[in-house]
């Protein structure tokens, strides 16, 4: 081999190693600025919202991210994102976590890491009372309307074919949509589509959610590809909470018995980031 060619190739892999330590420092980065940097949605009650008396980020999800954050021994920054911008932003280095409502499936695994299951959730349909629809198949043909850049759209167009899906940015305009007669249903996780439903008050009886589900959904934090020591605290963190019980004291206190959701049990546990195919 020519002195010259056994440099190149000595130069090429050492520039290769470089990177990849740059990829590997994320841990080593946070500790260094003090922050977790974590992208949250800051619209999808009770997960993640804006508290009016302080303007600053509560809920669930914000207080599963506040943990990971004091593992590490850093402050929690939070960052709204919107929900077809969360994996660039965190692809992009604009955010060290995402906690944004995030489903974890097989074709996002090609794009990012996920930690454990933080929450999982079913998708429903709400539709007007007066359109005279009892359940999915009712939908062919009609709009529906739900968020942008989510697995909602894809999941109702899977479960109903013909459907006419028009998309908003945030859920609340795709729901504000609806009561002004711009479609005939809406879609959403559950947990979210129970609590605008409950909001309603007396105009509940406009509305009816249907029973079926369009399918299930495992959320997670989204971490960066290949960021094994971020994603061992974050999935270290998740199960101390869970096995201290403190991860099902914080999800009652925002999903509980006394909250607008009302759930009364919590069917999933913060232990395992495998999903079903």
């Amino acid at each position: 081999m020519k002195p010259g060619k056994f440099f190149a190739l000595v130069g090429a892999a050492l520039i290769g190693l470089s990177a990849f330590a740059a990829q590997a420092d994320q841990l080593d980065d946070i500790k260094k600025s003090g922050e977790l940097v974590v992208g949250v949605l800051g619209t999808d009650e009770p997960a993640t919202f804006i508290d009016p008396k302080t303007r600053e980020f509560i809920g669930y999800e914000v207080d599963l991210a506040k943990a990971v954050a004091d593992k590490i021994g850093v402050k929690a920054k939070f960052k709204q994102v919107a929900v077809a911008a969360r994996i660039p932003e965190l692809q992009q280095k604009r955010v060290d976590i995402i906690a944004a409502g995030l489903t974890h499936n097989k074709e996002r695994e090609a794009q990012i890491d996920f930690s454990v299951t933080t929450f999982v959730t079913g998708q429903k349909a709400l539709v007007r009372a007066d359109s005279g629809i009892t359940d999915l198949s009712g939908l062919a043909g009609k709009k529906v309307l739900t968020i942008r850049g989510g697995t909602q759209e894809p999941n109702i167009r899977k479960a109903v074919p013909d459907v006419n899906v028009v998309t908003f940015d945030t859920s609340q305009q795709a729901f504000l949509a609806l009561q002004q007669g711009k479609g005939v249903g809406y879609v959403d996780d559950e947990a979210a589509l129970l609590r605008v439903y409950a909001k309603l008050g007396p105009k509940k009886k406009d509305f009816v959610v249907l029973k079926e589900n369009i399918s299930e959904e495992p959320l997670a934090f989204g971490l960066r590809k290949g960021e094994a020591g971020l994603k061992k605290v974050v999935d270290d963190t998740l199960r101390e909470l869970e096995a201290s019980g403190q991860a099902e004291k914080i999800f009652f206190k925002w999903y509980g018995p006394e909250t607008k959701s009302q759930f009364s049990t919590r069917g999933f546990k913060l232990e395992t980031d495998t999903i079903k195919e």
